[in-house]
């Protein structure tokens, strides 16, 4: 069974590139172009990891989704991998972020160091197995 992925990030094409490159690696993933208003609408879908733009639209509602996810008891131990251009903002906060285990990657990122990333957190996809 391969590991499920959301996706939130407020840009299509990057929502296309991370469906294109996670199925391929196996992984089944959901996308969404909005942050989720109901913290139970994340919990039904069950996913293993969270890929999380910070500014969605003109604010930062990542960080704010990001804080409701680890309050949340069925969410807060999902991991998240921020993903994000707001390079100055971030770098700030990152340290911290690194310390409680959320790692934050900048856009435009490398393929490699992204899916790097998500084997720490998740067990090998089903392609990898096979191999």
């Amino acid at each position: 069974m391969s590991s499920r992925i959301l996706v939130i990030d407020d840009d299509q094409s990057i929502l296309d590139l991370y469906r294109l490159l996670l199925e391929s690696e196996g992984y089944e993933v959901f996308a969404s172009l909005l942050p989720y208003e109901h913290l139970a609408d994340i919990e039904a879908l069950h996913p293993d990891l969270i890929i999380l733009d910070v500014k969605l639209g003109e604010h930062y509602g990542g960080l704010l989704l990001l804080q409701k996810l680890k309050l949340y008891r069925p969410t807060k131990d999902i991991p998240i991998i921020l993903c994000t251009a707001a390079v100055q903002t971030m770098q700030e906060q990152e340290e911290t972020l690194r310390q409680k285990g959320i790692p934050v990657i900048y856009k435009p990122f490398d393929v490699d160091e992204l899916l790097l990333i998500i084997r720490q957190f998740l067990p090998s996809s089903p392609l990898e197995a096979n191999m």
